[in-house]
């Protein structure tokens, strides 16, 4: 099974007010009042005017991003930091091979990271989107780590994502349908 994640994660609102005017901004609501930026191709154009450029170098400390934060991507998630904590993550998996990457910028400089993890066999709560979440003030809860708690194990995928975002659909929206089966199951 893969996943593949490219995504800015900030507050709900500091995300809805950033991005209000943009044409290929889709929002994926999350818990604990975070939202999910899914980064394509188009939306990093209409942020830096550009095309964006790709890493061919295997994920390391000099590479952690496949996607290239040049200066001008760099720039808009410093000055959105200036409102709050802003991270960028990526990870891509594939049959358990992969890498975890990310950056998080606060008050308009880059705050924490980049780091890289293409092995993850230390504690969950060291890999590089687990520490990421915790400098954006994401809470522990019941689920396994802050990565699930926020639910971005809920969609698979960039397209899964931009989906979840058109259709307004929020992580408690898979946690009733998950319930709701449960109960089906057990012939409540």
């Amino acid at each position: 099974m893969s996943y593949q994640l490219s995504a800015v994660i900030a507050d709900v609102e500091l995300l809805r007010e950033q991005t209000a005017e943009l044409d290929h901004a889709v929002l994926g609501e999350l818990r604990q009042d975070f939202a999910l930026l899914p980064v394509t191709p188009q939306l990093v154009e209409e942020l830096t005017g550009a095309l964006p450029n790709y890493s061919l170098e295997e994920r390391a400390d000099e590479h952690p991003f496949d996607l290239v934060l040049g200066p001008a991507l760099t720039a808009t998630l410093a000055g959105w930091s200036r409102r709050g904590p802003v991270a960028y993550v990526e990870a891509e998996f594939f049959g358990g091979l992969g890498y975890q990457s990310a950056a998080v910028w606060l008050g308009g400089t880059l705050h924490w990271g980049p780091r890289v993890d293409t092995t993850l066999d230390g504690p969950r709560e060291g890999w590089p989107i687990n520490s990421a979440l915790v400098e954006l003030g994401v809470e522990p809860g019941s689920w396994i780590d802050a990565f699930a708690e926020l639910g971005l194990h809920l969609e698979r995928n960039t397209a899964g994502w931009l989906a979840h975002g058109r259709r307004r659909l929020s992580a408690d929206y898979w946690d009733e349908l998950a319930e709701q089966w449960e109960e089906e199951q057990s012939g409540r």
